[in-house]
């Protein structure tokens, strides 16, 4: 399906680490986390106190302090927090720092592949003017992963239409607008023909679009009921519906992909 997003509704500490258990155990194999969530020490404990194997777990995590040497030194310090040796994807979070510091940054997760310490690297957050600046740097290793608030409400065609073309994996975080838009009538038709809540409909229409997704949630029984989206499908004609509410809606309160 995707993974479980650790943004800072669940805090740190023990709610942290118990939607870290509680996921796992659901049957997750991807937690999304970033530097700046102030938890990866938690998702450390949590990963480390479910018994399954390190390498059975997908690890995100994100680099907020641009720069060469920053980025290395917060990379070391995310290892350390995570108590692993390596890290499974690790994101630029924002192109809020602009051109030197997005290409500097960039070229640090470059060299953190080559040590061997990070498998793949990305972007998030980013824009079409950011990602052909840093295609025209002419990069070593490409972006695997654009992480990006997508849902119905902010379907980002122009930019998935470029990660399309250029092979770059589309990762959903906030697919669920944050509940923001469960009683959108058009939503709530839909759901009721298919007998499913709002939280399924956009999970299943963004695996349907194959966007990675990333539905957040402190809640056990929101994480376990999360993953029951295998069982319908959406037919073409509410796609197409789903495919057409854009308005450009932020429900994460930021939107950095409209940086310089």
């Amino acid at each position: 399906m995707g993974g479980l997003s650790t943004d800072t509704e669940a805090s740190q500490g023990e709610p942290t680490q118990n939607a870290v258990l509680w996921a796992l155990e659901s049957g997750y194999r991807h937690i999304d986390t970033a530097a700046r969530y102030g938890n990866e020490k938690d998702i450390g404990i949590g990963v480390i106190q479910s018994g399954i194997p390190r390498d059975q777990i997908f690890i995100t995590t994100k680099i907020w302090d641009a720069g060469y040497e920053s980025t290395l030194m917060t990379a070391e310090t995310s290892l350390s927090k995570l108590q692993t040796s390596y890290i499974d994807l690790l994101l630029i979070h924002s192109p809020n720092p602009g051109p030197q510091k997005r290409i500097e940054t960039y070229r640090a997760l470059q060299e953190l592949v080559k040590r061997g310490t990070v498998r793949s690297i990305g972007v998030s957050n980013y824009n079409v003017k950011h990602l052909k600046e840093l295609m025209d740097a002419n990069p070593e290793i490409m972006p695997v992963i654009n992480q990006l608030e997508v849902h119905p409400w902010n379907n980002r065609k122009e930019i998935i239409s470029y990660c399309t073309e250029h092979k770059i994996i589309v990762e959903a975080f906030s697919p669920l607008t944050r509940g923001k838009k469960f009683k959108d009538p058009v939503l709530v038709k839909i759901t009721e023909k298919y007998n499913k809540s709002p939280a399924h409909v956009l999970i299943r229409w963004c695996l349907q679009n194959n966007f990675v997704v990333l539905p957040k949630s402190i809640k056990q029984t929101h994480i376990n009921d999360n993953t029951n989206v295998y069982d319908f499908v959406i037919d073409e004609e509410d796609m197409n519906i789903l495919n057409n509410l854009n308005e450009n809606f932020v429900a994460a309160g930021w939107d950095p992909s409209n940086a310089d």
